[in-house]
């Protein structure tokens, strides 16, 4: 048994089944509100209420109902006019249909209530209806009566509970017109890729772990402010700009979630991050100057031995320069003594034939 009060007491019509309960919020708000204070003496801002027919503060008993029409005429509504409107769900929650849960979009939901037995009596038929419920895996289309006006909702059951959302009607839900981009976009299969990667990495989280850091940090402050002590500073690291390339993102991000789950550098590893341009073209010149460096290098290396190369080469030929013109003086040396060794052979040879005949002319 909820130990809550309830806002709301009547019955659940399940064909002919009638089912008295009690309806409870299933929520509660955990906001930290503030109020209004004049600046100057921190006094409390207070909202009268005021006639402005008569100039005058009115209370709360002489305070009713109004419509106002287009034209700003306001059309006086009564409690008993409401009282007498033909509303059949004024204390009942009448089972119109049971459909399967996906057929509930969540933008319909709105606040959610938990339905109490009310009274022994409603034992059985609750659970025979929370049974129900479980075994065809469906949910409860109803309509009910709340603070003046007919609604929607929907039956589902919750751990032992029968709960109840609110539903907006169908015509409350505004058409998602103009909203989505009117650009036309292309997106790779890399990319989903790396989508899907960060959403496997990311996982499922149980809901009951996360909380309001911001309320937190909030109640931090105002016990500070009241303690008469110096606010704790903020640790919340500033997020956001412009995001540039959408594969760093994406990879980095990847990464990043690995990482904070304790996968190692591995994991870190495997999702390398492709930089963003500004630091791509930081990241080139660096790579680009260690290969001017070495190409320098490479080419002095290169210059020197052509050089080494010449100098040999200019060597070895004034050697057989040098060489050439000795050998040249050396035949013609040879080919003077040649010469003179002909011219006196021819010499000899001339004076033996002069002899000779001068001898057989004086025998």
């Amino acid at each position: 048994m909820l130990h809550v009060r309830s806002i709301w007491n009547g019955a659940i019509s399940f064909g002919l089944v009638s089912i008295p309960i009690k309806l409870v919020n299933a929520t509660e708000s955990h906001s930290i509100s503030f109020r209004q204070v004049h600046l100057d003496d921190g006094g409390r801002i207070r909202y009268r209420k005021y006639c402005e027919a008569e100039d005058r503060e009115v209370t709360t008993g002489e305070i009713g109902k109004a419509y106002e029409d287009a034209d700003g005429t306001l059309i006086p509504i009564t409690d008993e006019d409401l009282a007498q409107l033909p509303i059949p769900t004024a204390r009942t929650i009448e089972i119109v249909a049971f459909v399967p849960a996906d057929r509930i979009d969540p933008l319909q939901m709105d606040t959610a209530y938990y339905l109490s037995a009310n009274g022994v009596p409603a034992a059985k038929p609750y659970t025979l209806l929370r049974e129900a419920l479980k075994r065809s895996q469906k949910v409860a289309i109803a309509k009910f009566a709340l603070r003046g006006r007919e609604r929607l909702g929907m039956l589902r059951v919750v751990d032992d509970v029968i709960a109840m959302h609110g539903l907006l009607w169908p015509d409350e839900i505004r058409a998602p017109q103009d909203v989505a981009p009117d650009t036309s976009v292309t997106v790779r299969d890399k990319e989903l890729d790396l989508a899907d990667a960060l959403m496997d990495t990311l996982g499922e989280v149980d809901l009951a772990d996360l909380h309001d850091d911001y309320r937190e940090a909030l109640e931090e402050l105002i016990a500070a402010k009241a303690s008469g002590v110096e606010a704790p500073a903020t640790t919340g690291e500033k997020t956001g700009g412009k995001v540039l390339d959408l594969m760093a993102a994406l990879e980095k991000s990847v990464r990043e979630a690995k990482e904070s789950r304790g996968e190692g550098e591995e994991a870190g590893e495997a999702a390398e991050v492709t930089r963003l341009p500004a630091r791509t073209a930081a990241r080139k010149s660096a790579r680009t100057a260690p290969k001017e460096v070495g190409g320098k290098k490479s080419t002095a290396k290169k210059t020197a031995a052509k050089k080494t190369t010449a100098k040999k080469a200019t060597t070895a030929t004034t050697a057989t320069t040098a060489k050439k013109p000795a050998s040249k003086t050396t035949a013609q040396a040879s080919t003077k003594k040649t010469a003179a060794k002909k011219t006196a052979a021819t010499k000899k040879t001339a004076a033996a034939k002069n002899t000779s005949p001068r001898k057989r002319t004086s025998a």
